[in-house]
Order: C-alpha cells, then sequence, then structure tokens
C-alpha cells in the first residue's frame, strides 16, 4: 500500500523544467527576444545606422590612439562564420567610434589592452571585462553561425561586477558579437549609453 501511494504521489508531481541553457553550460540561451527591453531593442534594430554615424564622425573628427591601424575590427560587414568563442582569458581594448556631442567631441578614442574573460555558465556563455573603469559583461545568445546576442550591463570604477540585465536601465546594453580573424572577434555595442555612437570591443585569446 506504501509503495503503491509513493508511486502515485510522484506520478501527480510534474518534472522540474530544464536549466535556462538547455544542453550544458557550453550552449547559449536561445530566445534573447523574450528577454530584451524595447529600448535595446530599438539599439539593435538601429545598429547599422550606428556604424554609419559613428565611421562618419571617426573620420572627420580629431581622435585619440592609431584608428588606420585597426583594420577589421572597425570594417561593418567582416563577420566570419563559427563565430562561438571558446571559454577562457582573453586580452580586450574598447574603441569608440563617434561623438554624441556631435562635431563638439572626438571622433574616436582608442584604448589600451585590458582583461577580459569567457566562461561556460549553466545558462550559457559569459562575457565579463575584468579590469578597467568602465566593465561590462553580460550572457550570449546564438543569433546565427555569424553572430551571437549579448544582453548585458554595466559596471563603473569600484563597483562589483555588472551581473544582472534589466534591473538597471541606464547600465543595459545590447551588443553583437562576430568573429573577424582566426583568433580574433569583437563585441559591437550601437548606441551606448554615454560618450559614443558605437562602441567596439576587440577580444583576442589571452
Amino acid at each position: 500500500m506504501l509503495a503503491s501511494l509513493v508511486l502515485a504521489a510522484c506520478a501527480s508531481t510534474p518534472p522540474p523544467p530544464p536549466p535556462p541553457g538547455g544542453s550544458g553550460g557550453a550552449g547559449a540561451l536561445r530566445d534573447w527576444r523574450g528577454i530584451v527591453t524595447a529600448s535595446d531593442r530599438d539599439r539593435y534594430s538601429r545598429r547599422d545606422a550606428a556604424w554609419s554615424l559613428a565611421l562618419q564622425q571617426a573620420r572627420r573628427q580629431p581622435g585619440s590612439g592609431d584608428l588606420t591601424g585597426l583594420g577589421d575590427l572597425i570594417e561593418p560587414r567582416a563577420a566570419r562564420s563559427s563565430v562561438a568563442p571558446p571559454p577562457g582569458d582573453y586580452r580586450c581594448r574598447t574603441v569608440k567610434l563617434g561623438s554624441q556631442g556631435g562635431e563638439e567631441g572626438l571622433g574616436y578614442v582608442v584604448y589600451d589592452w585590458f582583461a577580459c574573460r569567457i566562461e561556460a555558465t549553466p545558462r550559457g556563455l559569459k562575457f565579463s571585462k575584468l579590469t578597467g573603469s568602465q566593465r561590462p559583461g553580460g550572457l550570449l545568445f546564438t543569433e546565427n553561425d555569424r553572430q551571437m546576442v549579448m544582453l548585458g550591463s554595466l559596471s563603473l570604477a569600484a563597483e562589483p561586477p555588472a551581473n544582472s540585465y534589466g534591473q538597471r536601465p541606464d547600465r543595459d546594453l545590447i551588443a553583437v558579437l562576430e568573429r573577424i580573424g582566426e583568433r580574433r572577434w569583437r563585441l559591437v555595442i550601437p548606441w551606448p549609453q554615454a560618450e559614443s555612437n558605437l562602441d567596439l570591443i576587440e577580444l583576442v585569446p589571452g
């Protein structure tokens, strides 16, 4: 009798839901469109316009750093297939293109190298910028063979690492990850919250 009651209870209890990442830590979440905020959806839809305006400003306004040596990093159509990056430590640098201040601001800024990381989590691949005064981080969603979409947030100065999305709209960001070389990737952040009109984060294995 006791065994029959246990079996009946088990049969009436639904199984636990699968983890959000699907098939393990190396896989990426799939449905970013069900999570993205309206403002970030708008930024994503206008990323071609961000490229166009940012490059125009970068080419006609003074800037800081070497813009000419960046190669495919600033080529809008440079994405290659097999985009998913291997987990591990990376060197990364940020390039800011265009100015939200119009003609008054710098057309571009090329920063030095910092430390970043790609890690496999139960929810999918996660990007984190580990050093520097502006440290974006977020989860990567597979879009197609050439692109992954990152929904993330930004931590500043001595704040703890960014680990949430949708909690602080002023820190939210959307980015597109693309592979642009044999061992070279970039995160494209259209219409950042401040300063530039397009941010690029170059990634090379550390």
